[in-house]
């Protein structure tokens, strides 16, 4: 990009912005930024992994309690299809493993 060191600075006379370029304080700082993001991308896809799995226990949280009240068992596809929904975090360490992540379909 031809504009990646520049900003925008705007003033009463430049109202609609003139474009300068960034001081080496400034890019250290942009830097520091990216590299901040770029390194919490991993907590980040795990956040909304862990967000997609818990909306699809919760969904089916009311056959649990039903077979509780009723005194019934659920299948064991059933107990697999949750217990892989609560594992399904295990052992990712890289964004790639949890952007790969299937999820287990529902009997």
């Amino acid at each position: 990009m031809a504009n990646e060191n520049k900003k925008m600075i705007f003033s009463t006379e430049n109202p609609n912005g003139i474009l300068v370029d960034m001081t080496t304080e400034e890019l250290a700082v942009r830097d520091q930024e990216e590299q901040a993001y770029s390194d919490g991308a991993f907590d980040r896809v795990m956040a909304d992994l862990r967000q997609r799995r818990n909306r699809l226990l919760a969904n089916c949280d009311w056959e649990v309690i039903m077979a509780k009240e009723k005194g019934t068992t659920l299948s064991a596809e059933f107990k697999t299809y949750r217990q892989e929904l609560r594992d399904i975090t295990e052992g990712l360490t890289t964004v790639e493993e949890v952007e790969a992540v299937e999820f287990p379909t529902k009997p």
